[in-house]
C-alpha cells in the first residue's frame, strides 16, 4: 500500500513516466527462488498496476544498485527520527508536513544531481481514475445470497437498475490504500464500502 500511495502522489504531481527501477522484493516481484530471476508472467499487485498504466517495470539484478537503494535507506532511517526529534514533532500530520516543507527540499538541494538534457520526462495522466489502478484488485465469485467474500467480511451488492443479480458472476473487489473497498463489473463501479469505526463497512455511493 506504501508503494500505491508513493505512485499515487508522484503521478498526480508530476504525471507519468516511462519506467519504474526497484529492488526485488515480494510486493514487487514473483521470484521462484531466492535471489532469483523475477517472473515476468506472473506480477504482484505493483506489477499489475505499472503494466495497466503502461510503466516499464526494471528490476535491479546489480550489487551496486541495491547497495545504492539500501545506502539511500539508511541514510533516512538513521537521520530523520533525530530531525523529528530536534524539530520536536510528535504527530504523523506534522512530520509529513515537515517532510513536505522542510526536509526533502532540503535533501535535494544537497544529493539531487542535475540532468543531462533539460526538459521532463514526465507527460500528463489521461485515463481511467488513478486510484482505480494503484490499488489492491482481486477477481471473487458472487455467493447465492448477491454477496462477495472479502477478508472474512461479506459485501452485500445493492440492487442494480440494469442487472437483477449478479449471483455466480464473477466480479472484482478493489481495496484501496486508505482502506475503503468497491466492487466493480468490468468498468463498472457496482458499490463503494467506507470503514464505519475501522471494524465494518457500509455502503457508499457508487461513482
Amino acid at each position: 500500500m506504501s508503494s500505491f500511495l508513493g505512485l499515487t502522489e508522484t503521478i498526480t504531481k508530476h504525471g507519468l513516466f516511462s519506467a519504474f527501477y526497484t529492488d526485488r522484493g515480494s510486493h514487487y516481484f514473483v521470484t521462484k527462488g531466492s535471489g532469483g530471476t523475477v517472473d515476468k508472467t506472473h506480477l504482484t499487485q505493483v506489477g499489475r498496476a505499472l503494466r495497466q498504466l503502461g510503466i516499464t517495470h526494471i528490476a535491479s539484478y546489480s550489487p551496486q544498485g541495491r547497495g545504492r537503494i539500501e545506502r539511500v535507506f539508511g541514510t533516512l532511517q538513521n537521520r530523520l527520527p533525530q530531525e523529528l526529534r530536534l524539530a520536536r514533532i510528535k504527530t504523523l500530520p506534522a512530520a509529513n508536513r515537515y517532510l513536505k516543507q522542510r526536509f526533502v527540499p532540503d535533501y535535494n538541494a544537497r544529493f539531487a544531481v542535475p540532468t543531462e538534457q533539460p526538459g521532463s520526462a514526465f507527460i500528463p495522466y489521461v485515463g481511467a481514475s488513478l486510484q482505480d489502478v494503484l490499488c489492491i484488485q482481486e477477481d471473487r465469485r458472487v455467493g447465492a445470497d448477491n454477496c462477495v467474500t472479502w477478508k472474512r467480511r461479506s459485501l452485500q451488492i445493492p440492487a442494480q437498475g440494469h442487472r437483477r443479480h449478479y449471483v455466480q458472476a464473477t466480479v472484482r473487489v478493489h481495496e484501496y490504500p486508505d482502506g475503503r473497498l468497491a466492487i466493480f463489473d468490468g468498468p463498472r463501479c457496482l458499490v463503494r464500502f467506507e470503514q464505519n469505526n475501522g471494524t465494518q463497512y457500509v455502503a457508499a455511493q457508487a461513482a
